[in-house]
C-alpha cells in the first residue's frame, strides 16, 4: 500500500489523458492507484473504484482508506461497468486487460455510457479490437501512444463523442490502421516498432512450424496470410 501514491511509466501516462475535474470509473481498479492519484493531485474530486473480485475489492477499499480518500473514492464490487449509476460517470478508465474483454465490458455496459465524455483504455493485447468498437460505437479515436516499461510493450487509446475519423476510407488501409493504430502508424515511435517487430519474430517461429506439417491445401492458404501480415509488421517496424 501505498499512502503518497506513485505510479509506474504506464500508468503515469493514463492520468495525463483524465481530464481535471472528470467523475472517473476506474474499472478493474488494481488498489484503486490511478484515482487515488488523481485525488491526491487535485486533479480530480470524484472517482469509483470498481472490481469483479471481492480481493482486490478490498484491497482497494484499503488503499483509499489509507490516503484518507473514502469521501471522495467509492469503492465498489461488481462485473464491468455494473458497478455505475447511468450517467454517473463523465471518464472511464480500463486498463491492464486484454482488448477482447475491454470491448465485452465496454458494449455490456452501454446503458451506462450516456454521461461518459472520455474513455482511456490501455489493453495489454488486441488493441485492435478496442478500436473497432470505438469505430462502431460513437466514439471517435482521438490520440494514442504505446509505452514501453520492464520490457512489456502497452497500448493507451483515447476516445470521445463524435462522428469523425482518422481512418481510411480505403478497406485495405483501413484494416492496416486498427490493427496497428493510426496515429501510431504514421508516427512510428521506438516502442511501436519494437513490438511489431516481436510480433513479426514470433510469427517466423510459426511459419518454421507450419512448413514442418504436412502441407495441405488450408495450411498453405494460412501460410500466406501470414507470411503477408509477418512482412507488413516487418515494414511498419523499420
Amino acid at each position: 500500500m501505498q499512502e503518497q501514491v506513485t505510479l509506474d511509466r504506464r500508468l503515469k501516462r493514463v492520468v495525463d489523458f483524465i481530464p481535471a475535474g472528470s467523475i472517473l470509473a476506474d474499472i478493474g481498479s488494481d488498489h484503486a492507484y490511478v484515482p487515488c492519484y488523481l485525488v491526491q493531485q487535485g486533479i480530480i474530486d470524484r472517482a469509483i473504484a470498481g472490481e469483479v473480485n471481492q480481493g482486490p475489492m478490498e484491497a482497494a477499499k484499503a488503499q483509499v482508506e489509507l490516503i484518507g480518500a473514502s469521501d471522495k473514492i467509492d469503492v465498489r464490487l461488481g462485473d464491468g461497468l455494473a458497478v455505475l449509476n447511468e450517467d454517473e460517470a463523465t471518464c472511464i478508465s480500463i486498463c491492464g486487460m486484454g482488448g477482447s474483454l475491454i470491448r465485452s465490458i465496454l458494449e455490456n455496459g452501454r446503458d451506462k455510457l450516456g454521461a461518459v465524455e472520455r474513455l482511456v483504455l490501455q489493453p495489454n493485447v488486441d488493441g485492435q479490437q478496442v478500436r473497432e468498437w470505438l469505430l462502431v460505437s460513437g466514439f471517435t479515436l482521438v490520440t494514442e501512444t504505446i509505452v514501453e516499461e520492464n520490457d512489456k510493450i502497452y497500448e493507451i487509446l483515447v476516445g470521445e463523442r463524435g462522428t469523425e475519423t482518422r481512418y481510411s476510407a480505403d478497406e485495405a488501409e483501413r484494416t492496416w490502421q486498427l490493427m496497428f493504430g493510426p496515429e501510431l502508424l504514421e508516427t512510428r515511435p521506438e516502442p511501436f516498432k519494437l513490438k511489431w517487430g516481436r510480433e513479426a519474430d514470433k510469427l517466423d517461429y510459426v511459419l518454421g512450424q507450419m512448413a514442418a506439417g504436412a502441407q495441405t491445401e488450408a495450411l498453405v492458404r494460412k501460410q500466406e496470410e501470414f507470411k503477408t501480415l509477418r512482412d507488413k509488421m516487418r515494414e511498419v517496424s523499420q
